[in-house]
């Protein structure tokens, strides 16, 4: 029988709100409660509260996050529940230090957002009236207890965010406020059944040949009683095959396996169709159903002459991870749904991603997330909840996290974009790095989790998917052949230097196995600031500005990443522009040289697709969902087939990398320009490139030696792939001319259509079209023209679009190059 939601009826009410809470917020309620959800949105939504993502309204709603606040609801005993073995209380998930009472009555403590809980209820349930609360006492309180009791350690941040199972980054992180959230985040509801259960189903998934094989492994649940003590038969059906077997009388675990001959492999994007099976398990009446895939999924990591590779095999075939690091869509995570969840990822698949790495700041995704990876053949590689601190490994934290690990695991086994399971973000770096050991005088730090629990945990429930200790980490063995967790030659490697203190021309200096983490910064569209902040003027340190930029010396950094490449902005305009120009240019130039190490480089994850608030950060999607300059510039140097002009002994040379299943026999016309387009010298490439590969070809002289280095460009143009440059000197140094085109604009089904006509070189030409209206998009950026060379632009938007002269979109802060910051 289907679990009957209770997710009507509530209400909410602060029980003791620290002194500090705000007179007007009426924290004494009660007020109308959203289950699934939690305590800000719900004030939000009651008008008691300011939007905590606007201006600096987090700073004034931090007590929120220290007050101990009750649910209540009222609700009559379902029809199912009479006659019925076992009556449950199902919540899913509690957000997190909560104690739940039914008439009265306590039925449990919980303190782990990430696992969810079952109590029986049924000797406790009236027909009518009945009454269910669940107080939620201070994250923070919690977490300071446990830190007291079990002896401090270092993080990241000044928040106590390892002392409890909670989404960490709902503590801050330096992209992400600090809104301490608490509530009934997931279903609830009861849940009335007889005779057994199924408890839990995990699904081996493996392939023989052209034969998939499924291995359902179940453990049973079943109701008190001596009748209820019987023989019972499980059944498994896929792919139009059956198998049943009987669970002996007193058994509380069976296994069933069928087989499905010619079957349909599950492929990621770009190698094939990602084809799903759907799975139904039978156990009496229960009933549990999924959609599995049928693939294989390895690491190889044999050592080679070059140190550890990392390279991620499916159904046996390497695969260059395109990837992009994913933190919660939102602080409030019940407010993104599937339809947010379809956008988000459908963005990353526009821009070439096949890869999500779920970061363990956050939380482990909904259903709905791995099933869009699964249907849109997105590979999916997911942290164990661990980031950024050292994490003690004793009691109460060590056994919710083996639990909840198990859990997990079992929750996510059936989809097959999962292809690894990682143990922590950042922390076997930082117990090397930030001077964790001095700090922890010898206390635990998280290490057995990484080493020992969560592989376990991987090898016992589901050892069809690789695990990995730590993203970074050198590889199996690197603490006894004394390897730094973060050796470029070596398994993952995160860079930060750049952004942090290099130039990212130093990106070029590094020859990585896999890169599972770097990035750049950049505002997010205008359009979204302005909606943020209400700052008068805009300037990169006005007050709002500041608080939506949450990393130390964030604003300092951008500035400093702009020099060598453009001179100071003169205004906040040219601020905005160039910024985000130097993210785009910063993060494809890092991803064109790893994609050209292939295959000693095989993977680079971005840091960060998204945002979970309207912030300046690393991200190529802002806060309200609009896509920066750099969502552009992925689109570009993550296309399957991608051409590039690389250094190599001191001159350009041609790189031609073919991500796709198919070979590529590609015509290059290679040209040597003048900027005012004149002709100095050409050449006609034809590279023949196999599918999984990048072939390197040299430029002749003529083409690769300039007459004028702050005068001429190199442009490759082929017919399967967008145009590849190179520029002889930054652009502080080259002798730009001063833009000019012609703008004609023309309405379109869904705005308008710009065209663009080059009458000089117009360098990296952009419309902003949400400088005009906030709810205008444009499909394309980052376009460089030569003189004579049209590009058209294709505007969504609102009908008012069409009505603006053309004089609107032909100037800044509307339409902007490169050229405009170099003069």
């Amino acid at each position: 029988m289907p679990v009957r939601p209770l997710h009507t009826g509530w209400t909410l009410r602060a029980i003791d709100a620290p002194e500090d809470a705000p007179q007007d917020a009426s924290v004494d309620g009660p007020v109308p409660a959203s289950v699934p959800g939690c305590v800000h949105t719900d004030l939000l939504a009651a008008g008691r509260i300011p939007d905590p993502f606007l201006d600096d309204n987090e700073e004034r709603l931090h007590w929120i996050g220290r007050t101990a606040w009750r649910y209540e609801t009222t609700f009559d005993a379902p029809e199912t529940a009479q006659g019925a073995d076992r009556v449950q209380l199902v919540a899913e998930g509690l957000d997190t230090v909560a104690t739940v009472v039914l008439n009265d009555v306590v039925l449990g403590r919980t303190a782990n957002m990430h696992r969810g809980y079952r109590f029986d209820v049924r000797d406790l349930l009236r027909p009518t009236g009945n009454r269910l609360s669940v107080r939620f006492d201070s994250a923070y309180d919690y977490a300071e207890t446990v830190r007291d009791a079990l002896g401090t350690r270092p993080n990241a941040y000044p928040e106590p965010f390892q002392y409890i199972r909670k989404m960490a980054c709902n503590f801050g992180w330096d992209w992400g406020p600090t809104v301490v959230t608490a509530g009934i985040w997931q279903p609830i509801g009861l849940h009335a059944w007889s005779v057994a259960r199924l408890a839990e189903v995990r699904p081996l998934v493996t392939v023989d040949g052209t034969t998939g094989r499924v291995e359902v492994h179940v453990t049973v649940e079943r109701a008190s009683g001596q009748a209820n003590d019987r023989p019972l038969t499980l059944t498994a059906e896929v792919g139009g095959q059956r198998a049943a077997v009987e669970v002996p009388a007193g058994a509380t675990a069976a296994v069933v396996a069928v087989e499905v001959p010619d079957v349909r492999l599950w492929w990621p994007r770009g190698l094939g169709e990602p084809h799903r099976y759907d799975l139904v398990v039978t156990l009496e009446d229960d009933r549990w159903e999924r959609r599995i895939g049928f693939r294989t999924a390895e690491l190889d990591t044999t050592p080679d002459a070059d140190g550890t590779p990392f390279t991620l095999r499916v159904n046996g075939t390497p695969v260059f991870v395109r990837g992009v690091n994913w933190i919660p869509d939102d602080a409030f995570v019940t407010r993104v749904d599937r339809a947010r969840y379809a956008e988000r990822i459908g963005q990353a698949v526009a821009a070439g991603v096949n890869y999500l790495r779920v970061w363990g700041g956050g939380r482990y995704e909904s259903d709905d997330f791995y099933d869009l990876a699964d249907e849109l053949g997105v590979l999916v590689g997911q942290d164990f909840l661990f980031a950024c601190a050292a994490y003690p490994e004793e009691d109460p934290i060590g056994s919710e996290v083996a639990a909840e690990a198990r859990e997990q695991v079992v929750r996510l086994m059936p989809h097959p974009s999962l292809v690894m399971w990682v143990g922590n973000n950042e922390n076997i770096w930082g117990y090397h790095d930030w001077g964790w050991p001095e700090e922890l005088e010898g206390r635990t730090w998280g290490l057995g989790y990484y080493l020992r629990v969560l592989p376990g945990v991987v090898a016992a429930a589901d050892p069809t998917r690789p695990y990995w200790p730590g993203s970074p980490w050198s590889g199996d063995g690197s603490l006894e052949r004394g390897l730094h967790p973060n050796d470029p030659a070596h398994g993952t490697m995160h860079i930060w230097d750049v952004w942090n203190r290099e130039d990212y021309r130093h990106y070029g200096t590094y020859r990585p196995r896999f890169v599972a983490e770097f990035g750049f910064q950049a505002p997010p569209a205008y359009a979204t600031l302005r909606r943020a902040v209400s700052d008068e003027p805009l300037t990169p340190s006005s007050p709002g500005i500041a608080h939506h930029q949450k990393a130390g010396g964030g604003n300092d950094k951008l500035a400093r990443g702009l020099e060598g490449h453009f001179p100071p902005p003169a205004t906040f305009d040219d601020w905005h522009w160039a910024t985000q120009l130097n993210q785009a240019r910063a993060i494809g130039f890092g991803i064109a040289h790893f994609r050209s190490l292939r295959p000693l480089c095989m993977g680079t994850i971005v840091w960060q697709l998204n945002d979970n608030w309207p912030v300046t950060s690393w991200s190529a999607v802002d806060g309200d969902g609009r896509r920066k300059p750099l969502w552009h510039a992925l689109r570009r140097v993550y296309a399957e087939r991608f051409a590039t002009l690389q250094p190599r002994n001191g001159a350009p040379a041609l790189v031609v990398v073919n991500d796709s299943a198919t070979p590529w026999l590609a015509s290059f016309d290679v040209r040597r320009l003048s900027f005012g387009g004149d002709p100095r010298a050409k050449a006609t490439l034809t590279v023949d490139v196999p599918p999984g590969a990048a072939v390197t070809v040299a430029l002749p002289a003529d083409v690769a030696t300039p007459d004028d280095p702050a005068g001429e460009l190199v442009v490759a143009d082929t017919a399967d792939a967008d145009r590849a440059l190179w520029l002889f000197a930054e652009d502080v140094d080259l002798a730009y001319p001063a833009p000019a085109a012609d703008v004609a604009v023309t309405p379109a089904a869904d705005g308008v259509a710009v065209r663009v006509t080059a009458r000089t070189l117009l360098r990296d030409l952009t419309l902003f079209p949400d400088r005009l209206d906030p709810a205008a998009s444009v499909d394309r950026q980052l376009v460089t023209l030569l003189p004579g060379e049209s590009a058209t632009f294709a505007v969504t938007g609102p009908p008012a679009l069409a009505a603006l002269p053309p004089a609107a979109w032909s100037a800044a802060p509307v339409l902007r190059t490169a050229n405009d910051l170099v003069r």
